[in-house]
């Protein structure tokens, strides 16, 4: 797989430094304690737990890496981006667009599902937070059910009213997304808490290339090729016992 070590390089050369307190939105927004509901969510790595496919921080780092390039770079990464810039716009009928496609994308029930309990939780929390008229009528729409509510979407738009810049919204985005999955293996598999902070070390750099390669990519480059991964979601619900939701 072909990196984009040197296209993030020189990416940080033009995007926005976040200030002080924008950083400081960005982490507790992506805090572990932050009370949407990630620790829930496995994305149907639980049912490669139980199928002993995961079993070493290797095999943990793969599943990480194929998660991070084939579904979320593809994925989510873009449509924060866009929503993220028709939120800039005011584009009401951009954003209505970009909520079907994001669940158009996702194949299986239980990442669809996920994808709007974590974003309804997003902006049932954030939005004592936000002072936005644009927000706030995102918000109305969902609370009226004229719109699911899926977490990217919301998160691009969140970042853009708070003026956090697009490259910085998807990195931590990214880097949240994985780390959430590695908290979870650790307390699903015989990971001692040392293997998954080893394991996120590593994957650090593969979440800088990641956001890297997002800039260059456009809406016609959406596509989910995690194919494995949703087939692990549809079956997760099958599972003898379940100790995540997805």
């Amino acid at each position: 797989m072909k990196r984009q070590n040197d296209a993030s390089n020189n990416l940080l050369n033009i995007v926005a430094i976040p200030t002080e307190i924008q950083f400081l939105r960005l982490l507790q927004i992506h805090d572990s304690a932050f009370p949407i509901g990630t620790y829930t969510q496995s994305y149907g790595m639980e049912t490669y737990i139980q199928e002993d496919a995961i079993r070493t921080k290797e095999e943990l780092i793969a599943y990480c890496t194929t998660f991070l390039y084939q579904n979320l770079v593809y994925g989510d990464a873009i449509l924060i981006r866009e929503a993220y810039e028709a939120a800039k716009n005011g584009d009401t009928d951009r954003l209505l667009q970009l909520e079907s496609l994001c669940g158009a994308i996702k194949l299986a029930k239980e990442s669809r599902d996920a994808s709007v309990h974590l974003g309804r939780q997003f902006i049932r929390t954030v939005s004592p937070l936000v002072e936005d008229t644009f927000f706030d009528n995102w918000k109305d729409r969902i609370s009226a059910n004229e719109i699911k509510g899926h977490y990217a979407i919301l998160y691009g738009i969140y970042c853009a009213v708070n003026n956090v810049d697009a490259h910085y919204a998807v990195l931590s985005y990214l880097f949240s997304s994985v780390n959430g999955l590695i908290q979870n293996a650790v307390r699903a598999v015989p990971f001692g808490q040392t293997t998954g902070v080893q394991a996120m070390h590593q994957l650090a750099e593969e979440v800088v290339a990641a956001a890297g390669l997002v800039a260059s990519l456009q809406e016609a480059d959406i596509s989910n090729n995690a194919l494995g991964i949703e087939l692990a979601s549809m079956k997760h619900e099958y599972l003898y016992s379940r100790l995540f939701i997805s």
